[in-house]
């Protein structure tokens, strides 16, 4: 048979199709924040012209007006502090002094009463009462200014509480004097032990605190503002470095904007700076002729005041109360009184070295020639009491002529008049010192705002070239 063809091999079945490997998703890209997105929008925007007049012109305006934010807040503290100065602490200092000197002459007007006994005169007696009434609307004005529960207002309260109780001791001293019982002297010392021991020093206590808050007032009211003047040099440089780059870029020599922006800046500083060092002068001026003029002066009144009181209770004590000095025993009244005429002196010689003119050297040198007077009469009265003329002691005391009564007038009249001159110089200074800050705060924060928008039209300027 014939050889059949050979058939080629034929192809399988195809495969079945088999799917295609899963993908791995496409990674979806982070979320950005806006702080992000701004900062890629301001670095694109600096890599241009426009993008970086527009950086500049809210750098410019943002800094001025920080300078005037700083100015007028710094100048406005310490404006308030110069006001508080001359209407608060200083006038709250001289009661809290005049409290302390009325309650050292009314014990003074005391003992004098009790020394004329049934003579005492109207005079000395409506000298005691006006004492003790000023020392009262005293405690009531510190009552009104002080703090609750502060240190000068439980003072105060325990100074309301005490002049009653000496008002009340003092009446029946003069009770019993005028009766001629020996006792009513005792009830004179056991008032003056509660004036000298517990009033005086309470009363002390309080005219300490006024003159620290008087010196804090002082501390917050002349330091240069230091942090609004840094910022003003820095405004002034940013703002001439602007007008340099705009020069450069355009030969433009002047932007109006930004040369109003510089002028105003400058006019801010030097208000600042002038305003502040006249005002700083005056107050410096105020406080070393005037606060530490007064000091003195007040502190030399009521030695003198504590003086006098003490030379009248030796009369009154007549040896009776006696103190220990090195190795002899000594009247401890007299004492006191050569321990307060001491510092009457020290006093005196150190308002003279303050005084800075005529007029508020005389009343001081002719204190100092009354007290050299009333050092001698004191000295023949004491020798005429050791001899035991007391009568003689006491008219030379508490007479109507040659007594030491009259010294110790004179000394007062003078230091009232040194007192009073002191006081019209101290308001002249510190109210000078005000006036110079005197618009400073509003002034410099309305011209810092015109002084931005200056800058901010100066730049806008450019960028309108630019469309």
């Amino acid at each position: 048979m014939p050889t059949m063809p050979a058939v080629p091999p034929q192809p399988g079945p195809p495969a079945p199709p088999t799917a295609p490997a899963p993908q791995a998703p496409a990674p979806t890209p982070p979320r950005r924040t806006a702080f992000a997105e701004g900062v890629d929008r301001l670095r694109a925007a600096a890599t241009t012209e426009p993008g970086r007049l527009r950086i500049i012109g809210a750098f410019l305006a943002l800094l001025v007006v920080a300078f005037g934010a700083v100015t007028a807040w710094q100048t406005t503290d310490r404006s308030a502090a110069a006001d508080d100065v001359l209407n608060n602490s200083q006038p709250l200092s001289s009661a809290a002094a005049d409290i302390y000197r009325a309650l050292a002459d009314a014990n003074t007007a005391a003992s004098s009463g009790f020394l004329a006994g049934g003579q005492e005169t109207a005079a000395s007696r409506d000298r005691y009462e006006k004492d003790i009434d000023t020392a009262a609307e005293g405690l009531v004005q510190a009552a009104a200014n002080s703090e609750p529960d502060s240190p000068s207002a439980q003072t105060v309260a325990r100074l309301n509480r005490l002049l009653p109780e000496y008002k009340g001791l003092v009446e029946r001293a003069r009770t019993y004097n005028r009766q001629g019982f020996p006792v009513g002297g005792a009830y004179l010392r056991y008032a003056n032990e509660k004036m000298q021991e517990q009033m005086l020093p309470a009363a002390e206590d309080l005219y300490k605190k006024e003159n620290e808050r008087l010196r804090a007032d002082y501390a917050a009211a002349t330091p240069y503002p230091w942090a609004a003047i840094g910022l003003g040099v820095l405004a002034l440089a940013a703002l001439a470095w602007a007008q340099h780059r705009n020069y450069r870029r355009t030969n433009r020599v002047l932007n109006h904007g930004l040369v109003a922006a510089t002028a105003t800046a400058t006019v801010v500083l030097l208000w600042l700076v002038v305003g502040h060092s006249v005002a700083r002068a005056n107050l410096n001026d105020s406080y070393d002729h005037g606060v530490r003029s007064l000091k003195v002066l007040h502190d030399a009144r009521i030695a003198s005041l504590k003086a006098r009181g003490n030379e009248n209770l030796t009369l009154v004590a007549r040896g009776a109360e006696t103190v220990k000095v090195g190795e002899n025993t000594v009247d401890a009244y007299d004492h006191d009184f050569q321990t307060n005429m001491n510092l009457l002196g020290k006093g005196l010689t150190e308002a003279e070295k303050l005084a800075d003119d005529a007029t508020g050297e005389q009343p001081v040198t002719a204190a100092v020639g009354n007290m050299t007077e009333w050092k001698k009469r004191h000295t023949d009265a004491r020798a005429q009491d050791e001899n035991g003329n007391y009568e003689a002691a006491l008219d030379k005391v508490i007479g109507a002529k040659g007594a030491t009564g009259e010294c110790f007038d004179s000394v007062d009249a003078n230091l009232v008049k040194a007192l009073d001159h002191e006081e019209t110089e101290f308001k002249q200074a510190a109210g000078d010192g005000l006036d110079a800050m005197s618009g400073l705060p509003v002034g410099t924060a309305a011209l810092a705002v015109l002084g931005a928008a200056g800058a901010v039209l100066g730049i806008g300027r450019r960028l309108s070239e630019y469309r």
